[in-house]
């Protein structure tokens, strides 16, 4: 534990917690990725980046989510977690929050696992500007200034989905190295 961590409210030490457990488990996986289980697509329909003329990656997007949902690459998980989590970091910041049409994958590889972990340390940063009452402030994000929400719901939440996205990527990467199930 920090220094920091010690002087910060008892809510925002277990929460601290829970991240710090999360994100071990992702290491895990993110020293494991190799630049080809990015793009690789475990079944027909899949939600996956594809490569622009100028160099950027465009993302398979649904205003509405079809059904049923394709099944997601690392690449795009990894792209989702820098969208949401980087909204939340900018709203835990006081920072006006990115579009999605804003966030830019790095690619497939290293820059995306160096990405991934600056976003780990906006992320850190930000907690450890938090007060106990800004822990019971009402969150903006990412049930939109509902006063039954707080900054710790949020907090929360970000912990809840990356557990989430750290499994299904887990579960991607392990597939791909071992290969695709039998029929």
């Amino acid at each position: 534990m920090t220094a920091s961590l010690h002087e910060s409210p008892r809510e925002l030490g277990l929460l601290r917690w829970q991240f710090d457990l999360t994100w071990s488990l992702f290491e895990y996986h993110l020293e494991r990725l190799e630049a080809d289980d990015f793009l690789w697509e475990p079944a027909a329909e899949c939600w996956t980046l594809h490569p622009a003329a100028d160099g950027t990656w465009t993302v398979d997007w649904a205003e509405t989510e079809p059904d049923p949902v394709p099944v997601p690459t690392i690449g795009w998980l990894s792209w989702h977690i820098g969208w949401w989590w980087g909204v939340a970091a900018d709203h835990a910041r006081g920072r006006v929050p990115r579009e999605r049409e804003d966030v830019v994958w790095p690619g497939p590889g290293k820059p995306t696992v160096e990405w991934l972990r600056g976003l780990r340390e906006d992320w850190l940063a930000a907690l450890d500007r938090l007060t106990g009452a800004d822990l019971e402030a009402t969150a903006a994000f990412p049930q939109q200034d509902d006063p039954r929400y707080t900054v710790a719901h949020m907090i929360a939440w970000v912990n809840a989905e990356l557990m989430k996205n750290v499994a299904e990527i887990g579960q991607l990467r392990l597939q791909r190295v071992v290969g695709r199930p039998r029929a």
